[in-house]
């Protein structure tokens, strides 16, 4: 019987698990070429031939997503399989409709089939869009757990952006292992806060080989999502965010709402600073599409180093990368400190922009009156460095997760915002994850 060819489309993450998990040992697909969106410099380069396994020797290209129809109709290709996150569905059912003109299948996988198993008890944090306060939460039950008296080892979600064979199973314990994995600013925002709290971190390539290492160490495995992608592996516990600020997203974007309708628990985050009618709004679509989800209403609020750094002063805002371009935001934790603490002015960086920041602009043109915190390689490190030096402002208000001056030299006075998640009123995280710990005991004596 024929192969049925396959094409990947993708941004450098899920599209991989789904090969690895699907398709790289069964003799009835042939997957053609991955195609790559979202990252910069992802395609042009190959998934290698040592992760595709026995049956692509060669490896598999990954192709601009810009060449889509001009892959399927020169391979003749016949499924298509849509594997990347945080996408409004008439982005999605656009391209259906131009992936079905060209004659072939356009399919989306379930959980089923992508979910990996896991010999100990997963909790996965998820969210409904990129930017709703995974990385807080996440960081929030890691700490209840390890309070707990529980050994957790968190497994992020990938942003394999370097050399994809020795990316393959990462762990981090040190901030040393940023350096020595060639960490990217994005990668280094979503470890450091974790290794700085003493957790275990575990991300890379083939998830399979990463579950079965972090097995070895770790009481429970937590799931950092990224985007608003659903889990890799099974949970045993689901917590998904929704973001108030953004009300009804929860039910428009892919695979954002797959996430709400399977959450166990749901936190409404950013409650303080949301208008009262956008949470209502939120708590309906919950009541309506996922009654038996408890709810936990929450907080981000923000601090700052420095105060005089802002007050009355023309500052440049810098803020979390992702969150900002396919997350849609115009706005983070830097413009909501810039406004708490009394900004006089936020600078409009893109009179300054330097190189690939100019792309990201004309890209991303709903960009607010910020900077994105792009690190993708060393040359976009170095020109989000010039962008910021270029910039004529008082001072510099840094939103990202990390100390983003540990990373580039910055000429302006600086502050840093911090921020953690706070649970407002009953129920609580712990009393959720106290209950849950008893029940999985109750599980295992049986």
């Amino acid at each position: 019987m024929a192969k049925r060819k396959v094409l990947i489309m993708g941004a450098a993450g899920r599209d991989f698990h789904n090969f690895n998990t699907l398709y790289r040992d069964k003799k009835s697909y042939e997957v053609v070429a991955f195609t790559a969106t979202q990252i910069p410099d992802i395609d042009g380069r190959k998934y290698p031939a040592k992760l595709a396994g026995k049956l692509y020797p060669r490896g598999i290209p990954i192709h601009s997503e810009d060449k889509l129809i001009d892959l399927i109709e020169q391979h003749q290709i016949d499924d298509v399989i849509f594997s990347y996150s945080d996408i409004p569905y008439s982005y999605v059912m656009d391209k259906a409709a131009w992936i079905n003109a060209a004659g072939a299948n356009f399919v989306l996988l379930g959980t089923d089939n992508t979910m990996l198993d896991s010999k100990v008890p997963v909790i996965a944090v998820t969210a409904v869009r990129t930017g709703s306060g995974k990385s807080q939460t996440t960081r929030r039950v890691a700490e209840i757990l390890q309070e707990l008296g529980k050994k957790v080892v968190v497994i992020r979600h990938p942003m394999p952006y370097g050399d994809l064979v020795k990316q393959t199973c990462q762990r981090f314990e040190t901030l040393e292992d940023l350096a020595k994995h060639d960490c990217t600013i994005e990668e280094i925002e979503e470890y450091e806060p974790h290794i700085n709290r003493g957790t275990i971190v575990y991300a890379g390539v083939d998830y399979e080989v990463i579950l079965r290492q972090a097995e070895k160490e770790a009481d429970i495995i937590l799931w950092d999502g990224g985007n608003n992608d659903t889990s890799f592996y099974a949970p045993d516990l689901q917590i998904t965010i929704v973001d108030p600020h953004r009300p009804g997203h929860e039910l428009a974007y892919y695979p954002g709402q797959t996430n709400f309708v399977l959450a166990d628990v749901i936190v409404i985050n950013k409650i303080d600073t949301a208008d009262p009618d956008d949470v209502e709004i939120v708590r309906e679509n919950i009541a309506q599409f996922n009654p038996d989800a408890i709810v936990i209403d929450g907080a981000s609020p923000v601090s700052v180093e420095d105060p005089s750094v802002i007050r009355d002063k023309r500052v440049l805002v810098i803020e979390d990368g992702p969150t900002l371009t396919h997350g849609e935001m115009q706005y983070g934790a830097g413009i909501v400190a810039a406004r708490k603490f009394g900004a006089a002015e936020l600078v409009d960086p893109r009179p300054y922009l330097v190189g690939s920041l100019g792309d990201t602009f004309e890209k991303y043109s709903g960009i607010g009156t910020l900077l994105p915190a792009m690190g993708y390689g060393g040359k976009q490190v170095k020109d989000l460095e010039k962008t910021i030096n270029a910039t004529d402002c008082d001072g510099v208000v840094i939103g990202t997760p990390i100390d983003l001056r540990r990373i580039v030299k910055i000429k302006h006075p600086t502050t840093r915002v911090t921020y953690d998640l706070q649970e407002i009123g009953w129920p609580t995280l712990v009393d959720v994850l106290t209950g849950f710990l008893k029940a999985m005991g109750k599980k295992k004596r049986k």
